[in-house]
Parts: C-alpha cells; sequence; structure tokens
C-alpha cells in the first residue's frame, strides 16, 4: 500500500526551504500533497492562485505529488486524501513547540495520522516567508533564498531601490 502525505503551509512565497522539504518529502512517501492554506485571516502577500503557480513552477522537475488548495482544518483534508502522514518542516526548537502542539491535536481528531518533523538542509534554516517578505520589502534582493519564480513575483509586489 502507497504511503501518502500531505504537507501543509501557506507558503507566502514558497522559499528554497520548502522545497528542500518537498525534496526530502519525496524521498519517504509515495506520494505527496503539497497543500496550500487558504486563510486569508493571515492577510497573506501573494493569493492562493498565485501561491499554487509558484510551487507548481518552483518543482516542476518533481514527480509523485500535486498541489492543492484548502481551508478549514487540515486533518478534514488529510482523511479526504487518505494520507497517513502529515509532514511539518521545523527550523529550530522554536519551531517545535508550536509544531508539537498541532501534531498531538491532530493525533487527538484522528489517531491513526501520523506527523513526521523534517529539517530543511542547514542553508536554509535561517529561512523563513516572513523574513523573505520583509527584506524583499526594502527592495532588497532575495536571489538565493526563493526559487526564481518567488524572486520575479516579489520583485513585481516590492521593486527594487
Amino acid at each position: 500500500m502507497a504511503k501518502r502525505a500531505v504537507y501543509p503551509g501557506m507558503f507566502d512565497p514558497v522559499h528554497n526551504g520548502h522545497v528542500d522539504v518537498i525534496q526530502r518529502s519525496l524521498q519517504i512517501f509515495d506520494e505527496l500533497i503539497v497543500a496550500v492554506v487558504a486563510n486569508p485571516s493571515k492577510q497573506p502577500l501573494f493569493s492562493v492562485k498565485e501561491r499554487l503557480e509558484m510551487i507548481d513552477e518552483a518543482t516542476s522537475e518533481l514527480s509523485n505529488f500535486r498541489i492543492v488548495a484548502f481551508d478549514g482544518l487540515l486533518i478534514d483534508l488529510v482523511a479526504r486524501e487518505r494520507a497517513d502522514c502529515i509532514v511539518r518542516g521545523i527550523r529550530a526548537v522554536s519551531d517545535f513547540e508550536y509544531e508539537f502542539q498541532m501534531a498531538l491535536m491532530n493525533r487527538k481528531l484522528r489517531s491513526t495520522v501520523e506527523t513526521v518533523f523534517l529539517m530543511p538542509h542547514e542553508k536554509y534554516t535561517y529561512i523563513s516567508s516572513r523574513l523573505i517578505k520583509e527584506v524583499a520589502s526594502f527592495g532588497t534582493s532575495v536571489a538565493g533564498m526563493v526559487p526564481p519564480i518567488a524572486e520575479k513575483r516579489l520583485t513585481e509586489k516590492y521593486p527594487p531601490k
């Protein structure tokens, strides 16, 4: 039986740490579903459609995964997709505390689903979408931190100064 996992996130924007976690997940699972959260209350910089497009282009050379948008509870998406596992990327201990709480809540809601924490390559551990947006908002290049498509879209939102 194929092992299917869901990797959820805002991906606002997708960065190289996200891509690294996707690649690592594909080495472990038979199929991966990258799930873009459509939560407008977080006031994302990019629309769901833009985030889906950026992930699609950034991962165009990869296979055995698909990208979906969702709102509502992650655990409901996991059930609809018949997934066995949730993948969460963690960069530091500070990420772990929140992710650990979420994993326990998801286990309480659906005991058959496991959560796996993956660390991106150490060269990406300082990268977060929040920091990427902050740096880009000053017109500073984020080349090397995000895929080229995300860099292009950020430059359109925040022209260089």
